[in-house]
This record gives structure tokens, sequence and C-alpha cells, in this order.
């Protein structure tokens, strides 16, 4: 099916006429913003209920391909509130502003790009999109229609990195020439200490369950048999869906460097590694990679076979995702000529090189914080008031996204790839290029580049 013919089937002719101009007369007339969530699980319903704190959020429609799902979350939003299995019939509804995208990553790209041609506005969870072609169509899609769309990469509201981007810019720790980043976890052990291959042997379900549209889920990703291990919670062990703990992860921590280091883009990526547990899937679960930007290295560890990380910790200072004794699971280290600073979601610490009591920005300190993730959903709610850019815009979600991208890419060739951030191109290298984009299925292919 063509894609214009596509978009009239889908009823979108009527809708998107609708401009900025006639979204603020419906907002202001109620001073609401009335919002879709657009996949009901676990992450999709608790960035709703942080959103919703948000004065004048109100949540009208849930959709979900499981209608298990959908009707938790529109038991959730109460009043009025419609579960619909098709996210495209919320886009028909004049009474619906924007739309919160939290959908595993091979749906991310087609419901933002419908909404915009719809007029609504989006809130879309990281990463941005499924692959580096989605993720640029998504970036037109938002100009073309003068819409609002925000990445769910919450470090953007986080004053803790907009404290340390003014540290490293104004030179407190010297000349930043080589950054370390890292992901770990635990996977090859649950709770009780049994490993999971054998606690969950022989116990899938070979059918869907009831009320999951299968063929709805698996959307623009290639035609399989139903098995549970591509659905909820181990989709992102395949690359049909995902691109792993690189995406998963990386994402928020690649970003963190972009703005810490001035919106810096990579130029050669190179990654090694291996899916080393024999469990179902394909992503790697350890990553190494390399990453050049113009003026500092990057070195990446996405490991989930252990989840110490860095180890060491400070007395009374709180770590994102601390379950050792001794372990720091996740973070970003921004080596200076004078000095390191060590982040996280919650909270920094600066170490000086050497002892100076003369400059107080460079004495050893920890400074805690918290996760923003509300004051993230509030900033979407308030942009599409004010019409003002948000945290994260959609391009800031782009171009972080293109690091993990090239990760894979790199890890899945085994090749070193040279990158041309003006025209986001590989150089002569057309295996790795292919992977640039995807060949959705259809009815499906719909989004510009696949």
């Amino acid at each position: 099916m063509k894609r214009r013919n596509f978009l009239r089937a889908a009823g979108l002719a009527a809708t998107s006429a609708w401009t900025a101009r006639s979204y603020a007369q419906i907002a202001g007339a109620n001073n609401r913003v009335r919002v879709a969530l657009v996949g009901c699980g676990g992450r999709g319903r608790h960035v709703a209920e942080l959103m919703r704190q948000a004065p004048g959020a109100q949540f009208v429609a849930a959709c979900d391909v499981y209608d298990v799902h959908a009707g938790r979350a529109r038991d959730w939003m109460g009043g009025d509130a419609t579960a619909y299995r098709d996210f495209r019939r919320a886009l028909d509804r004049a009474d619906i502003d924007a739309l919160l995208v939290a959908t595993p990553d091979h749906w991310h790209a087609i419901p933002t790009v419908l909404a915009c041609a719809a007029g609504k506005d989006v809130y879309v969870e990281k990463p941005l999109a499924h692959n580096i072609r989605e993720g640029r169509a998504m970036v037109a899609a938002a100009r073309r229609h003068g819409r609002i769309v925000q990445t769910g990469m919450q470090h953007r509201s986080a004053p803790h990195y907009r404290e340390i981007q003014e540290l490293i810019a104004s030179g407190a720790i010297g000349k930043v020439r080589f950054v370390r980043v890292w992901n770990y976890v635990n996977r090859t052990r649950t709770a009780s200490g049994a490993s999971p291959a054998a606690d969950s042997a022989n116990q899938l379900p070979s059918e869907p369950p009831a009320g999951l549209d299968w063929d709805f889920y698996l959307g623009p990703a290639p035609r399989v048999p139903f098995d549970r291990g591509r659905f909820l919670g181990t989709f992102r062990n395949y690359f049909d869906y995902a691109g792993g703990y690189v995406t998963d992860w990386g994402t928020h921590r690649f970003d963190s460097v972009r703005q810490v280091m001035g919106e810096a883009n990579p130029v050669r990526v190179s990654a090694s590694g291996g899916r080393y547990e024999q469990l179902p899937g394909d992503t790697p679960d350890v990553v190494q990679a390399s990453v050049q930007f113009p003026e500092f290295t990057l070195s990446y560890e996405a490991i989930q076979i252990n989840g110490h990380g860095t180890g060491g910790r400070t007395p009374g200072m709180k770590y994102y995702r601390m379950a050792g004794l001794e372990d720091r699971p996740h973070g970003e280290a921004f080596y200076g000529t004078q000095g390191t600073i060590l982040s996280d979601r919650i909270g920094y610490e600066v170490y000086p090189e050497l002892a100076d009591g003369a400059n107080p920005r460079l004495q050893r300190r920890s400074v805690p914080a918290r996760d923003t993730t509300d004051l993230h959903a509030a900033n979407f709610i308030e942009s599409v008031r004010s019409r003002k850019p948000p945290a994260a815009d959609v391009e800031i979600g782009h171009l972080s996204a293109i690091v993990p991208h090239l990760i894979n890419i790199a890890y899945r060739t085994r090749r070193t790839l040279e990158w041309n951030a003006a025209r986001e191109s590989i150089a002569e290298d057309s295996e790795a290029a292919a992977l640039l984009t995807r060949r959705a299925r259809p009815p499906w292919n719909v989004v510009e580049g696949t």
C-alpha cells in the first residue's frame, strides 16, 4: 500500500489540516492538554502518572495492541477515557492534543510521524527510533508540521548535568580529552541465585495470550510466529525490535556526554563483543566500543553478565541502580587535565588531579541529585502550551541516538565505521550503510527512508 493511500485509509486527511494555531484555539479554550498513551506497559504508565501531575494534563485514551494493558491504563485514566487497540483511532480525534509513545523501539517512528501529520504533539520514549533513518524522518515530520516532539531523555531536565556542563565548559577540570561511559547489570542470575535460563526452560507459551494482536505488535518488523521472548520485557534482545542494552541504557549517557561536551558528533566508531550467555536473542550481552569525536575519545562498555561497573563508593553517596556492596553500575567519567568528574542520574563527584585549596571548584566533593522524569514530563506539557522547544527536542534525541546505533552497526559488521555527521552517512561501506535503516513490512512502510 502506498504511503498516500495508507494515510487516507487511516483517516488522516481530515486531521492533517490541524495547525499550531488551531491547536491553540482548542487548548486555550479549557487550558487542558489532552493526551493519548500509546504503549500502556509499565514504562508508559509510569511516565503517564508523572505527566498527569503537570497542571492541566489529562489522559483520555489508552492505545495498545494488548487489550489487557490498554484496559488497565483506561481504568487508571478514569472518567470517559477510551481504550483502542489501533492508535490511529486517537489520531482521528480532534479533542486529543498530544501522544505519549512508550511502545517498543520498532514502534516509535510510525505513531510519531503520523501524529505530527495529524496535528498532534508527541512525547516519545528513548531511543528516539529503531534506526538512524527513522530518526531523521521523525525530525523532518516535526519540522514540516510545526509540532512539539520531546524525547524521553530525562537527563536533559536534570540540573546537576547542567552544572557539570558549566564546570567543564569553564575549564574547571582542564581540557577533557577522554570520556568513559558504562552500563552494567548481571542478567545471568535471578534474585534467588538460580539461572534464568533454567527457570524459564519449557515454560514459554507457544500461542499469543488472549487479547494480543501479534501481527499488529510485529508491525514493520518481519513476520514471525509468536515467541514470548520477543514480547514484553525481553524484546530488546532482538535487533528486529530494538538495539539491546546499548540503545536502552546507553542512549541516556551518550546524550549526557553530548550535552556536557558541547553537542559533539562522532567521526569514527568501532565495537567488539558477543552474546556469550546462550539465551534467546541476537543482541550482545557484552560490548566494548571506541567512539572518536573531533576533540575527545570515548570508551563505552555495555555488560549484562556482571553488575560491578567502576566499583568504589563514597560513604553516604547513592549511585543509580546500585545493588552490590561496592558497585557503580551506570555512569560517565570525564577525565580532564586538572581533575575528573564521575556522574550518573542521581549525582556527581569531583576528583581534583592535585590538592588545590585555593580553587574551591577543584576541591573533592560529592553532589547528590535525583531522577527528574517528572520534571521532563512536565516540561513537555509546558512546551505544548507555550510552543517553545522542549528540553530534549526531537533533533537532540536523534543526534544522541546515532551514537548507540553506530556502535551496534560496528558490532554487527565487525568493522570500523567512518561517520559523516553532515550527511549522516557511512563512508565506503555498503553493508554497514544498509543498517542505517530497515525494510519495513507492508503496510507499515510509511516512514520515509524505510
